[in-house]
């Protein structure tokens, strides 16, 4: 089992950033596969980026490339999604998911946080 919590989510202007982060705990090593997730009210659930904890592979959305970064801390298990220039369109709830796989695809993510709401205002 894996247990993932997530934190930083909040309110902030277009153009503004945040940190988004996901502390992991549990047997993390059959999941080495972190991604982050978002579902925005009345959309699907949409892939954000991922990274593999022990190397160095990343695989970002085109929709969130060059604005957001995902990266890890393996002494602090904990995974980050920093995210700048955001638009109105990234308010969504953030999820943090475990997985087997580098992929867009949610269904290989084993294990899911709670979620954290960020809302972009105008």
């Amino acid at each position: 089992q894996v247990q993932l919590v997530e934190s930083g989510g909040g309110l902030v202007q277009a153009g503004g950033s945040l940190r988004l982060s996901c502390a992991a705990s549990g047997r993390t090593f059959s999941s080495p596969i972190m991604g982050w997730f978002r579902q925005a009210p009345g959309k699907e659930r949409e892939f954000v980026a991922a990274i593999h904890w022990r190397g160095f592979s990343t695989h970002y959305s085109d929709s969130v490339k060059g604005r957001f970064t995902i990266s890890r801390d393996n002494a602090k298990n904990t995974v980050y999604l920093q995210m700048s220039s955001l638009r109105p369109e990234d308010t969504a709830v953030y999820y943090c998911a475990a997985g087997r796989i580098l992929t867009a695809d949610h269904t290989p993510y084993d294990y899911w946080g709670q979620g954290t709401q960020v809302t972009v205002s105008l």
